[in-house]
């Protein structure tokens, strides 16, 4: 009983991202960039309205995608 109220409260929120943004995404595509882009240190509104800008060249201690 608790995995189908995890399920729900996960669609949940991700109706509430796709609610929240300005980028037309769809759910399904939403799921699978949020899943790629999981441990990317991203600010996560600016990367809902703009996914394919460019990040900022000069942050100082920013993780670009490398876990290792």
């Amino acid at each position: 009983m608790i995995q189908v109220w995890t399920a729900l409260i996960t669609i949940l929120v991700r109706k509430y991202l796709k609610a929240l943004s300005e980028f037309g995404w769809r759910l399904s595509n939403l799921v699978a960039f949020i899943r790629l882009n999981l441990f990317v240190k991203i600010d996560l509104q600016k990367w809902l309205d703009k996914p394919f800008e460019d990040p900022p060249e000069n942050r100082p201690n920013a993780i670009q995608g490398v876990l290792f």
